[in-house]
């Protein structure tokens, strides 16, 4: 490759639909400003698209798209790939292709590689050949980078973070206008901020991705998504968020990165309790934050807009310079590799933390006392419970019952609420979130 800091590097966008043409749209804009910060110049020469009859931003010449992805990645003049398409099938397929190419990677894919990530890093290993994938988390905020090189001299003892905008909207609407979930699922849709079908926003696995990423980074072994445990905030209802603000606490979908004595990590993903003091409560709208500590450097707060196209187009431009940068220097590898053959992630059943359960149960004498029991009997403490009727609003319609658990392991606290639910005082499934311990 030629140290001519005047030559242009090829770029080939698979894939050009909001993100794409805000990497297009930042290249044009900020390219004297990326020359003489890098010294380099790309250009976009070859896009893959689906449809060529759909109307393209202007400026952009027609003999540069392509249905064929194929092209993109065989094109002599194409240096480095830009994979925006999504899925984990076509978008392996092109990523391996360039791989073996010699052609360094950029992706936003979290899917991809938070599922079929070992496969592509033993690639991008035996072809010498780095993927970059700042965009794949927390989308304009670098937190891939910092975890990558200003953390170098660190060990991570946990990562916890707010890593869905859609989520995070919903939650903050169901907290701070009274919405029901329906009802700020839809606004989040009306407004741009969920998909139409948001699926993956609410059910958790957009934020589990993002967080088995950063847990690979970590920690430097390719983390199973299989182990990982993930719930979405589909049953978060007002009750819940009505109890959270009267108990002090904000319900967040959180993502929890963290390191044990043994060595054994904890990846989950899940709705939880966040004290109301803690910096992470006030994380509201479609904006993410990562709280990382290290043991040097100590905790560190990462905040930004997690998604969008500009903030994502903003990383995957970062990452096409690193990548310019990395061809200048033959033999340089600036992608990640995993440098670990392998490591433990923890059963979520041994996993420990107090306890939020709220129950469905008939307004009848004997109710406490027989959930109680039980409870005791497993050798869980109970720290507070709640009454269903709110102090101020004594002619209200009776709700559910709450209690706060002193911390237990999460697998004896399903064994109890198995046998709480057989009661026939019961009506349906407790309802159980996470009080985190932020400290």
């Amino acid at each position: 490759m030629s140290n001519d800091p005047k030559k242009s590097l090829g770029i080939g966008l698979a894939g050009f639909g909001t993100v794409g043409t805000g990497v297009w749209e930042t290249l044009e804009r900020n390219a004297d400003l990326i020359f003489n910060r890098s010294d380099v110049k790309v250009d976009i020469v070859r896009i893959a698209v689906r449809d060529l009859n759909k109307v393209r931003i202007e400026g952009v010449s027609e003999d540069k798209f392509t249905t064929n992805w194929q092209d993109v990645v065989n094109d002599p003049k194409v240096n480095i790939v830009v994979e925006l398409i999504g899925g984990t099938d076509t978008a392996f397929d092109i990523v391996a292709a360039a791989l073996r190419a010699g052609k360094p990677v950029v992706t936003g894919n979290k899917a991809l590689l938070a599922e079929r990530g070992q496969e592509l890093f033993e690639l991008s290993n035996q072809f010498n050949t780095p993927i970059h994938f700042e965009a794949a988390v927390a989308g304009g905020i670098p937190i891939i980078k910092t975890v990558q090189d200003s953390f170098v001299g660190n060990s991570i003892q946990s990562m916890v973070g707010i890593i869905n905008g859609t989520s995070n909207y919903i939650l903050e609407r169901m907290t701070d206008a009274g919405l029901g979930y329906e009802e700020a699922l839809g606004e989040a849709q009306q407004l741009g901020y969920a998909e139409a079908d948001p699926t993956l926003d609410v059910n958790g696995w957009d934020a589990a991705h993002k967080a088995i990423l950063l847990a690979t980074l970590a920690y430097g072994f390719t983390v199973d998504h299989k182990q990982v445990y993930v719930r979405g905030i589909e049953r978060v209802r007002a009750t819940d968020i009505d109890f959270a603000k009267r108990l002090g606490f904000v319900v967040k979908l959180l993502c929890v990165v963290r390191e044990h004595a043994n060595g054994v990590i904890e990846v989950r993903t899940q709705p939880s309790f966040i004290p109301q003091s803690h910096i992470l409560s006030s994380v509201n709208g479609v904006f993410n934050a990562v709280a990382v500590r290290g043991d040097a450097a100590g905790d560190s707060l990462f905040y930004g807009r997690g998604a969008g196209k500009d903030p994502t187009a903003s990383s995957v431009v970062a990452d096409i310079v690193e990548a310019a940068l990395g061809l200048r220097h033959e033999g340089s590898h600036r992608g990640f590799l995993p440098y670990q053959q392998e490591g433990s992630v923890m059963s979520v059943e041994d996993t420990e933390t107090p306890y939020y359960v709220r129950f469905d149960v008939n307004d009848e004498p004997g109710v406490v006392a027989e959930i109680a029991n039980l409870l005791a009997d497993a050798g869980i403490g109970i720290s507070g419970m709640h009454s269903p009727v709110h102090p101020d609003e004594p002619d209200a319609e009776f709700v559910d019952m709450v209690f706060q658990l002193h911390t237990c392991r999460f697998g004896l606290l399903k064994e109890t609420l198995k046998k709480v639910e057989a009661l026939s005082c019961v009506n349906s499934r407790p309802v159980v979130f996470r009080i985190e311990d932020l400290g």
